[in-house]
């Protein structure tokens, strides 16, 4: 039975409530919603009028989507209010799981599963531990979205979600989903899935970030790319002893991928991936470098390359590439070393990482 057959066969549409209007958020509620689900979006309270005013625009392969009517609440026990919440959608940024967990306090019994978005391999731990690992649905989205206003967004490049199998709503999530055009995959383990997409992030966002360059310039300086690549042969060397495997994800071939960068000379795998990595990319910037030149004062590098050096640390594995960035962008978001001091200065930012060592 198609997806579309099974839902109609039903006759019950999924509820599911979401965590901000961010892209992705806006993008995944958004779709579900155009496509029959009723979803109520969690927002902070001055922006709910202008919200609900507009609704919901997308920008899906040159077409126009509009959601005119949708369900916002800055209120957590009214979102759960009535008949239950089938899933809940997190796609915040890593560096806001813990203030949106507080919101749940008090309501753990009753708070539906969440599906966990986010980039990182920790997010999942920190919801198991506030409502338990049943509650739990690992999920990782690789499709690039971008976001021009609340409510907003468009559909940059369409590769696909992943969803953890093995829940019970899994493949209920995955049909609609795919009803939905999201292009959803089930993923078995959870680990592979989520480590496999975090290795897709690290590139080209910490070094963009300190150096202020662009992906291209990143990829294309010989420096760079061996910092790039030790990054990379840190984060796996992790995975190996961890047991953890690499997952090819949706319409993102992360396994030869990562093998390559691996396994061949720096100068070849620059020469052979490095001009299509930086062509894919384009010149949109990487998230750290966004939110470091937005004056934001924290940054997911604490939850990507940091979580490499914890986990490094905790299997006897030394990470002084990623324990570097991330020490060093850390401090850069807070002020204490100034933004110019590493700008385009790739030698410089070498030397901080040879001092790791």
């Amino acid at each position: 039975m198609t997806a579309k057959k099974m839902i109609e066969f039903t006759h019950k549409p999924l509820k599911a409530i979401c965590f901000g209007m961010g892209a992705i958020g806006t993008y995944i509620g958004g779709s579900l919603a155009a496509h029959g689900a009723n979803v109520t979006f969690i927002e902070k309270k001055e922006f709910i009028r202008n919200a609900e005013a507009s609704g919901i625009h997308l920008n899906i392969n040159g077409h126009e989507i509009h959601v005119p009517k949708i369900n916002i609440t800055s209120d957590v026990r009214q979102a759960i209010s009535g008949e239950p919440a089938d899933v809940a959608l997190l796609a915040v940024k890593s560096n806001d799981t813990a203030s949106v967990l507080d919101l749940l306090t008090g309501l753990e019994n009753e708070f539906p599963p969440i599906l966990c978005l986010q980039n990182g391999v920790e997010n999942e731990g920190l919801i198991a531990r506030k409502l338990g690992e049943e509650k739990v649905i690992g999920g990782s989205i690789t499709s690039a979205v971008g976001r021009s206003g609340l409510g907003n967004i468009k559909l940059e490049k369409l590769r696909g979600v992943g969803i953890e199998t093995g829940h019970s709503i899994s493949q209920t999530l995955i049909d609609w989903f795919n009803l939905s055009g999201l292009r959803a995959k089930g993923y078995e383990s959870r680990a592979d899935m989520k480590w496999s997409k975090m290795l897709t992030n690290l590139l080209a966002n910490a070094t963009s970030a300190i150096l202020n360059w662009t992906p291209a310039q990143v990829y294309s300086h010989p420096l760079t790319w061996r910092i790039e690549l030790e990054q990379i042969r840190e984060a796996m060397e992790v995975m190996r002893r961890m047991h953890i495997h690499l997952v090819d994800l949706p319409g993102t071939p992360v396994k030869p991928l990562m093998l390559l960068l691996k396994n061949l000379p720096a100068g070849m795998s620059r020469n052979l991936i490095g001009a299509p990595l930086a062509k894919g990319r384009g010149e949109k910037m990487p998230s750290f470098h966004i939110d470091l030149y937005s004056g934001k004062t924290t940054s997911e590098v604490t939850y990507l390359n940091g979580a490499v050096s914890r986990y490094a640390s905790k299997v006897g594995v030394k990470s002084p590439v990623n324990n570097g960035l991330c020490q060093l962008l850390e401090q850069m978001a807070i002020g204490k070393i100034s933004k110019e001091q590493f700008a385009g200065q790739p030698e410089k930012l070498d030397q901080w990482l040879k001092r790791q060592k």
